[in-house]
């Protein structure tokens, strides 16, 4: 492989370093894996590939690069300000299904208020547990902006949904943008740490959003012209997704989204459903307080599987290629305080079997490259873009499951 070239790109925040790569190898149940490191990036969050090949990569501190022959490119200008702390920054980016005749480029980003705050202190919640930043009353949300990528810049950006209502302080987001094949958008927004927002149909905090690519809401969504109720809403009952993608089967949304202290919940939206959060979870509050199971209260719709010890999925790719032949129709997930890549085979919208494929890293996207290798990228102020291949030829044809 043509060896990378090491190039310091200085920029008001930081230093960033496109690295020689180098190769590792991790184990799995179907062969070797050669992992090679291609750059470093400061919290890198989410990626696409455009349609010449290069790649999209946002960092939460509100920058925007593309890698393009083994080098990373300076920030790419027309972005608006981004409100970066803890979980919230700049976050995924995906292009539009007509991306080689309209050039747009569409990203979720947290973007805080011009209101200010009628409290110096935020109020304890026992169910977050002792880590809560109640000096922090900044009001924000997220938003989803759109513009045209020419050259080294976005052109006329404009915000085309966002979370309501802003709140002060705290995290999940959500973040995810995935565009379904009749080029809907969905999003996925957080419960912002409120919790019950997420069951309130007036706002669009801890629920799948689904609008028009130009931030209209389509006449097919579930809400529309309910009274009291968001129209922008897909479904209801969510904590914070940060995995989102169709599956090419089905064609239907899926999600992963954290649980508390226990229950990380894959579930497959449907329009107008309710999951549940937070009235049920399979897992319990920080404070150890419990929350009543899925199978207690039989309006809410149960997750198709669940986790514990959870594995705070973050990314999501459903494999289509044959370079890895064994994996073909799995589901691969990021894993952050898992450090790993897990691999789900499939049946139908059943999880048959599971793979945690040790990496030690916090993995926060996954993608599937032109040439059917795949593309991690890792969370950390150092985080790293990844590409892994197998390491031997593959000998053997692909097998339905394993």
């Amino acid at each position: 492989m043509k060896s990378v070239m090491t190039i310091l790109l200085l920029t008001t925040a930081t230093v960033l370093v496109t690295v020689p790569a180098r190769a590792e190898t991790v184990q799995t149940k179907t062969g070797d894996v050669k992992v090679e490191r291609l750059a470093t990036l400061e919290f890198p969050w989410g990626m696409t590939f455009l349609p010449d090949g290069r790649l999209l990569i946002t960092e939460k501190p509100g920058r925007m690069r593309i890698f393009d022959d083994g080098k990373l490119s300076e920030p790419i200008a027309g972005l608006p300000k981004v409100f970066y702390k803890d979980q919230g920054g700049l976050q995924d980016v995906e292009i539009d299904p007509d991306f080689a005749h309209n050039n747009l480029v569409y990203f979720y980003f947290v973007e805080a208020s011009v209101k200010k705050p009628d409290v110096q202190r935020d109020t304890k919640d026992p169910r977050l547990g002792e880590f809560q930043d109640l000096n922090d009353v900044t009001i924000r949300g997220g938003a989803v902006a759109r513009g045209r990528l020419e050259g080294g810049a976005l052109r006329d950006v404009k915000v085309i949904w966002r979370q309501e209502p802003k709140m002060s302080g705290r995290n999940h987001y959500g973040g995810r943008l995935a565009f379904a094949p009749d080029g809907k958008l969905f999003i996925t927004s957080g419960d912002r740490q409120r919790f019950d927002p997420a069951q309130d149909l007036a706002g669009n905090i801890g629920k799948v959003v689904r609008i028009n690519t130009d931030g209209t809401i389509p006449k097919d969504n579930p809400f529309v012209n309910k009274a009291g109720a968001r129209p922008d809403t897909w479904s209801v009952g969510h904590r914070n997704p940060l995995c989102a993608a169709i599956n090419p089967d089905t064609k239907q949304l899926w999600i992963l989204e954290m649980g508390p202290m226990g229950g990380d919940e894959l579930n497959i939206p449907e329009a107008g459903k309710n999951y549940g959060w937070p009235v049920v979870s399979n897992g319990d509050n920080y404070d150890g307080t419990p929350i009543p199971d899925h199978p207690t209260r039989s309006e809410f719709e149960a997750p198709v599987t669940y986790w514990q010890p959870v594995i705070s999925p973050s990314g999501l790719l459903f494999y289509t290629g044959s370079l890895f032949p064994d994996w073909k129709g799995n589901a691969l997930v990021g894993g952050l305080s898992s450090e790993s890549l897990i691999r789900l085979t499939l049946d139908g919208n059943k999880v048959k079997s599971e793979e945690r494929i040790a990496m030690h890293r916090r993995i926060r996207d996954v993608i599937q490259a032109p040439d059917e290798s795949i593309m991690l990228l890792t969370d950390a102020k150092d985080g790293e873009l990844l590409r892994l291949t197998p390491a031997t030829t593959p000998s053997r044809a692909a097998r339905p499951g394993d």
